[in-house]
């Protein structure tokens, strides 16, 4: 339940709608409840003295407490809509926000799935439990209490039945909760689970083709949701039994009401006007009492929904500027001091181990190792992607934690591994580096990343559409894109993590070209090529997330044996690796 109040803090501004709709539920509920009174007395009044005229009076009566009833609720409908949708729209605002906050530790404490389960599925859990629970959670209580109230004052005897119905129909309430709470959890689960598939197969969709697996993933997705199917017929097979117990509950009350009431006509103690209108408050309360069970059905699904919503929003961010943070990065100079890390604290091994190293202001360094020799992890310390498990990593002569955490990102240019472009134009993507770059500049950075050939030759140019995720260009020509966007940030250290390894040897050495006339900008230079590091200042050599040797290509052609059988095993055939990159 905390989890629920932690959320409506988040109500905000639309706390005043919901007060609204709670007065309008409970002013439609006083109008419905005055109407059997009025019943009562047209039967025992006008029906049974023959007077048309009490009857029309009456009537109209019941016609103005019907017409204010439906006026009220449509207030209310209102009212609850706008504090409902506006309470989930704020919910999702928070957790994407948060998420942007994240550190990349965070990140790997939620799937990606997961997340975008979290901030649709479970918000509208939640959204709908406002919308859908809030009248009933208001109007029941409201019936309850003013329908149990006038049949006492209808038949104080007949309303005992009240005092026996009460109890079943808490102890089925009860029994079906606690049997329902565990399952809604696993019914988001095995929410997550489809999305993961579905999410897994659209983005390798390509891959799926090519290797003809379209069969295969059909087969993963059909066991997700048959799972789910699973689960949700399970859980609502169960939330439905309150339904039946309810209703034979209610029956059973008006059977034994009627039989008891009908004595007491014969007896002369109770008119069938007022017998009518006790069935009528009977009606009430039951339906109260249903309304009430499927409030609280609402909310123990919402609770789990609310639960995983919570743990977004409560997540503690790994990584944040100190309080007195420096803003200024006074150069590019990168050192590493007895630096350790590793991804989780109970983690058996470190990802990297003892690092020493400095790399100094407007220096060229290349970074060479095998796969999983930790080559990207170690420049991901650089921006506080990570932070340092032991020992410092210092940007400009200081501790990188010491840094505002905007300032030292923008001072980092990095082109990470995996490229990433996203949906709308090539300005659109470029801008993110620069978003005040004119169209000058933006050329001059795709000339520099060797794009501007292919961009002239695209219907649009600047303004050509990339498709969602980058779709219409090919991989080469992705990275030269990811290049120049990195470019424009102008930044006082520029990282290549693995950047050209999907273009010919012939382009690559067209952008080092680019690259070495940037002055006064740190470059280093993670690659699989040797020809990419070759020319570099130094070049280190990463083993099993240690520093193997540094050196530069002569030097460590000449000393180093790991760095000796790259170089031959690449250089022999004359560097044949060219003809199988990207040319696009």
């Amino acid at each position: 339940m905390k989890d629920l109040k932690r959320l409506l803090q988040y109500m905000g501004p639309y706390r005043r709608d919901m007060a609204l709709g709670m007065l309008l539920v409970v002013i439609e509920s006083a109008f419905e409840m005055f109407i059997p009174i009025l019943m009562s007395q047209i039967i025992d009044a006008g029906v049974a003295q023959r007077d048309v005229a009490v009857i029309l009076r009456i009537g109209l009566e019941m016609a103005a407490c019907a017409l204010l009833a439906l006026i009220t609720g449509l207030l209310y409908a209102k009212y609850a809509a706008r504090a409902s949708y506006g309470f989930g729209a704020r919910i999702r605002q928070a957790q994407y926000a948060k998420v942007q906050a994240y550190a990349f530790g965070n990140l790997d404490h939620f799937e990606t799935s997961s997340l975008i389960t979290r901030m649709t599925t479970d918000v509208s859990v939640v959204q709908n439990a406002i919308n859908g629970g809030f009248r009933p959670m208001v109007r029941g209580p409201a019936m309850l209490v003013l329908g149990v109230a006038l049949s006492f004052y209808m038949s104080p005897r007949l309303a005992v039945v009240f005092f026996v119905c009460a109890p079943i129909l808490g102890l089925v309430l009860v029994l079906v909760v606690r049997r329902i709470a565990p399952m809604y959890t696993r019914l988001q689960q095995a929410m997550d689970h489809l999305n993961t598939v579905v999410q897994e197969c659209l983005t390798a969709i390509r891959a799926v083709k090519a290797f003809v697996r379209g069969q295969y993933e059909e087969e993963k997705f059909r066991q997700v949701n048959t799972e789910l199917m699973n689960v949700s017929l399970s859980t609502f097979r169960t939330a439905v039994l309150n339904l039946p117990a309810f209703q034979l509950t209610m029956y059973a009350a008006m059977v034994m009401i009627l039989w008891f009431g009908g004595q007491m006509i014969l007896a002369g103690t109770l008119t069938v006007g007022r017998l009518t209108s006790f069935l009528s408050y009977v009606l009430q309360v039951m339906n109260s009492l249903m309304m009430i069970s499927n409030v609280f059905l609402l909310m123990t699904r919402s609770l789990a929904s609310a639960h995983r919503i919570a743990e977004v929003l409560d997540e503690e961010v790994e990584l944040t500027s100190p309080q007195d943070a420096v803003k200024e990065i006074p150069d590019g100079g990168v050192v590493f001091e007895n630096v350790s890390f590793k991804y989780h604290p109970d983690a058996a091994e470190y990802a990297l181990a003892g690092i020493n190293l400095t790399i100094r202001p407007g220096q060229t360094v290349g970074i060479l190792g095998g796969t999983g020799s930790a080559k990207s992890t170690l420049v991901q310390l650089i921006p506080r992607l990570y932070d340092a498990t032991e020992g410092r990593v210092l940007v400009g002569g200081q501790d990188v934690r010491r840094y505002d955490l905007t300032a030292l990102r923008d001072a980092v240019g990095i082109v990470l591994q995996k490229n990433v472009l996203f949906s709308g134009t090539v300005r659109d993507n470029l801008k993110w580096g620069n978003p005040d770059a004119d169209d000058e500049t933006l050329w001059a950075a795709c000339r520099a990343a060797q794009a501007e050939e292919f961009l002239r030759r695209m219907p649009g140019g600047l303004d050509a559409d990339l498709g969602q995720g980058g779709v219409n260009v090919s991989g080469g020509q992705k990275q030269r894109l990811c290049i120049a966007r990195t470019l424009l940030k102008k930044p006082k250290i520029l990282i290549f993590d693995d950047s050209v390894s999907a273009v010919d040897t012939a382009t690559e050495a067209k952008i080092r070209k680019a690259l070495s006339d940037l002055t006064g900008v740190t470059k280093i230079i993670i690659a699989q090529r040797v020809t990419s590091v070759m020319g570099t200042d130094q070049i280190v050599v990463l083993e099993d997330g240690q520093i193997h040797a540094v050196g530069t290509h002569s030097q460590l052609l000449a000393s180093d044996p790991i760095y000796q059988e790259i170089y031959h095993s690449q250089m022999k055939g004359g560097g044949a690796d060219a003809g199988t990159a990207d040319h696009g």
